[in-house]
C-alpha cells in the first residue's frame, strides 16, 4: 500500500478531502493529513507544517492554486512518485515546475481513481 500526503485536509464529512481520506484508508493506504487547521479525523491528527525527510508515493491536492504556491519548493523537494490535482486544484504554473523536475502529475479525482481501480 502507498503512503499518501493529503494537502488540504478537512474534518468536515461533506468535504471531498475528508471523503478521500476515508476511502484511501479503507483501501489500506497510510495517509498523512496536512492542513492549517488543528484537528483530526479518526484519531489521525492534522500536521500543520510540510513534512520534511519523509517519503510519499502520492500527494493528493485539495487546495486552490493560490494556496499551492507556498508549497512549490516543498513539493519538488519531496520527489514523490505522483501528484494528483483534484477538480478545482488545476495549476498550469505548478505543472510547468513539475515537468522541469520530472515529477509525474495528473488531473483526476482521487475518489474516482479509487472507486474504479485506477489508483
Amino acid at each position: 500500500m502507498e503512503k499518501v500526503l493529503l494537502i488540504g485536509a478537512s474534518p468536515n464529512p461533506e468535504r471531498y478531502a475528508y471523503k478521500a481520506f476515508k476511502l484511501l484508508r479503507s483501501h489500506g493506504h497510510e495517509v498523512v493529513l496536512l492542513s492549517i487547521k488543528k484537528d483530526e479525523i479518526d484519531g489521525v491528527k492534522f500536521i500543520n507544517e510540510f513534512p520534511k525527510n519523509e517519503n510519499f508515493d502520492t500527494v493528493t491536492l485539495y487546495i486552490n492554486p493560490q494556496i499551492q504556491k507556498q508549497y512549490y519548493n516543498d513539493l519538488v523537494a519531496l520527489k514523490t512518485k505522483r501528484i494528483i490535482f483534484n477538480p478545482g486544484t488545476e495549476n498550469e504554473e505548478l505543472y510547468n515546475l513539475l515537468d522541469e523536475n520530472n515529477i509525474l502529475y495528473l488531473e483526476a479525482c482521487t475518489l474516482v481513481l479509487l472507486r474504479t481501480g485506477q489508483y
